[in-house]
């Protein structure tokens, strides 16, 4: 699937209207659904406790907090692709700050081409932890078949005083004979010695 087909939802935390508004001129709905604004930390929190997003944008400094350890809470507990854009004079403190949590940093003032160009990273970005996120899932499911499998070679050993190389071969043979997988023989055989 390529990029151009994704859709990304955003939080936007800035309390800058001109900010804003030329930042949703740059987020269209095709490419950028929904988009949240919120004007300050706390209401980034909130919002960020009841949904996840896939970009966070911070438009630092916000009327309650700078905005970074925020920025770096995202980051770190989510696969949420996160930028902060800062003034220059703050540039080199935050950078050095956030830039082991992966979180974006962009100097103010800035252009269009410029943020355009971190929209694109952030897309890149959330990509490449959408595919970590489906190994991750993989790796858990087949560690969850693992412990399954195990729980039904114990019931096997238990019950029908197999050993357990012996388990292990019934349950294999059992799934090629019958043609499905060993978490469905498994599950049968945790099912009838439960």
């Amino acid at each position: 699937m390529s990029l151009e087909t994704k859709v990304y939802s955003v939080l936007v935390v800035s309390a800058a209207e001109n900010f804003n508004a030329a930042l949703s001129d740059m987020l269209p709905e095709l490419k950028y659904d929904p988009v949240y604004t919120v004007s300050s930390v706390s209401a980034a929190k909130r919002m960020f406790s009841e949904s996840s997003f896939d970009f966070v944008i911070v438009n630092s400094p916000l009327p309650d907090d700078v905005g970074t350890r925020f920025a770096i809470d995202c980051s770190s507990s989510s696969d949420t692709a996160v930028l902060v854009m800062v003034r220059s004079e703050f540039y080199p403190e935050i950078y050095d700050k956030v830039v082991s949590h992966g979180v974006f940093i962009l100097q103010k003032p800035t252009s269009k081409p410029t943020i355009a160009t971190a929209l694109d990273w952030l897309a890149s970005a959330r990509e490449r932890l959408r595919k970590f996120e489906k190994k991750t899932l993989s790796i858990e499911e087949k560690m969850a078949e693992i412990r399954l499998v195990n729980k039904a070679k114990w019931l096997l050993i238990g019950e029908l005083h197999m050993d357990e190389p012996d388990a292990h071969r019934y349950i294999e043979k059992q799934a090629m004979d019958r043609c499905i997988s060993r978490r469905e023989i498994a599950e049968e055989i945790i099912k009838t010695y439960s």
